[in-house]
C-alpha cells in the first residue's frame, strides 16, 4: 500500500515561454486506483515544447510536462491489480480502461474514461498530487514525467519487460510507437508500395521504419533539413529530398519522380500547409494520406474536394492506432527481439538537471531525442 508524501527532483515549468525550474516538489501518494512511479528515464518530444510554448490551447501552469518516460512502480492505491510495486512500467498518456465503448471498438485506441480531467491537468478525481512551494502544480497529459516520482491513473500504465533499458524504451511511450504504428496500423503500408514521409525528425524516422517493416518498396523522405537525410537512409529511405531545392511545389515534384503520386503519405510536422501537400501527392484513385503530426490550436486544413472525390483518401492517427495497455508491452518484446529499432533514435542522453538544454537542441533541430536520466 501507498507510504507518505515523497519530496523529490522535478523540472517546474512555471509559466509558458520560460525556460524549466529544477525545484523540490512533494509528490503526495495513490489514491484508489492510481499508481505512483519512480521515473527512471524520459525523453523530449515537440508536443512537451508546443505546450511549454504557450501555444497550447489546454496548456495550465504551473505544471510538470513530460509524456515519454519509463519507471518502477513505487506504490499503488486501493484497488490496483494491474501492477504491483516493483513493476517495470511505461506511462501511457492515451489509457486503456477496456470498459469504455471506444475501448470495446476494435476501430480505436481513444480511451475517453479519463480524457475530460486529463485535458485540465487533473487526476481522475479531479485533484492534483503535485505540490511545490505551497503551490499546487498540474499534470500533463495524465503522465507527467519530468519528474523523479509521478502518479498516474492505473489504467494509463503499461507493465513491461523488467529487462528492458529505461533509457531506450521510454520512447516507445510516444514518438517510436506513434510513428511505426503510423504506418502499420492506420495506413496498413502494403508490400511492394511507395510511401513519402514529411518530415524526418522521431516520428517522421518512426514512420519511415514502419513502412520499412510493412514491406514497401520505395520510400521517400522529405524534409528542409538535410542533416536528418543520413539518418532516414539508415532507417530505410531510398531517397531524400527537400522542397527548397525545387521551383515547383512539393505535391508536384513528387507525383512526377513516382508515375501519378505515392500510394501512401505521412504528414509528421504538424504544418496544415504540408498536410495539403501530402494529400496531393497522393496517387488517384487510392492513394492515402495519414496526418500524424499536430497543428497548432484553430489551424485548419484545406484541399479540393476533387481530390478525394478521385479516390484519395485522407486519415489521422493518434499513438499510432495501438491501444496502449495491451500494444506497448508487446512493442517493448519487439524491440528486445530486435525487430524494431530504438537505440538509433537516441542521439544525447543527459542528466536530468540539463533538461534546458534538451530543449535548445531540439528547437535547433540538432536531436532526434534526448533521453535523461535521473
Amino acid at each position: 500500500m501507498a507510504s507518505g508524501v515523497i519530496k523529490c527532483k522535478a523540472a517546474v515549468a512555471w509559466e509558458a515561454g520560460k525556460p524549466l525550474s529544477i525545484e523540490e516538489v512533494e509528490v503526495a501518494p495513490p489514491k484508489a486506483h492510481e499508481v505512483r512511479i519512480k521515473i527512471v528515464a524520459t525523453a523530449l518530444c515537440h508536443t512537451d515544447a508546443y505546450t511549454l510554448s504557450g501555444a497550447d490551447p489546454e496548456g495550465c501552469f504551473p505544471v510538470i510536462l513530460g509524456h515519454e518516460g519509463a519507471g518502477i512502480v513505487e506504490s499503488v492505491g486501493e484497488g490496483v491489480t494491474k501492477v504491483k510495486p516493483g513493476d517495470t512500467v511505461i506511462p501511457l498518456y492515451i489509457p486503456q480502461c477496456g470498459e469504455c465503448k471506444y475501448c470495446k471498438n476494435p476501430k480505436t485506441n481513444l480511451c475517453q474514461k479519463i480524457r475530460v480531467t486529463q485535458g485540465k491537468g487533473l487526476m481522475p478525481d479531479g485533484t492534483i498530487r503535485f505540490t511545490c512551494k505551497g503551490k499546487q502544480i498540474y499534470h500533463f497529459m495524465g503522465t507527467s514525467t519530468f519528474s523523479e516520482y509521478t502518479v498516474v491513473a492505473d489504467i494509463s500504465v503499461a507493465k513491461i519487460d523488467p529487462a528492458a533499458p529505461f533509457d531506450k524504451v521510454c520512447l516507445l511511450g510516444c514518438g517510436v510507437s506513434t510513428g511505426y504504428g503510423a504506418a502499420v496500423n492506420t495506413a496498413k503500408v502494403e508490400p511492394g508500395s511507395t510511401c513519402a514521409v514529411f518530415g524526418l525528425g522521431g516520428v517522421g524516422l518512426a514512420t519511415v521504419m514502419g513502412c520499412k517493416a510493412a514491406g514497401a518498396s520505395r520510400i521517400i523522405g522529405i524534409d528542409i533539413n538535410k542533416n536528418t537525410y543520413a539518418k532516414a537512409k539508415e532507417f530505410g529511405a531510398a531517397e531524400c529530398i527537400s522542397p527548397q531545392d525545387f521551383e515547383k511545389p512539393i505535391q508536384e515534384v513528387l507525383v512526377e519522380m513516382t508515375d501519378g503520386g505515392v500510394d501512401y503519405s505521412f504528414e509528421c510536422i504538424g504544418n496544415v500547409g504540408v498536410m495539403r501537400a501530402a494529400l496531393e501527392a497522393c496517387h488517384k484513385g487510392w492513394g492515402v494520406s495519414v496526418i500524424v503530426g499536430v497543428a497548432a490550436a484553430g489551424q485548419e486544413i484545406s484541399t479540393r474536394p476533387f481530390q478525394l472525390v478521385t479516390g484519395r483518401t485522407w486519415k489521422g492517427t493518434a499513438f499510432g492506432g495501438w491501444k496502449s495497455v495491451d500494444s506497448v508491452p508487446k512493442l517493448v518484446n519487439d524491440y528486445m527481439a530486435k525487430k524494431i529499432k530504438v537505440d538509433e533514435f537516441v542521439t544525447h542522453t543527459l542528466p536530468f538537471d540539463k533538461i534546458n538544454e534538451a530543449f535548445d537542441l531540439l528547437h535547433k533541430g540538432k536531436s532526434i531525442r534526448t533521453v535523461l536520466k535521473f
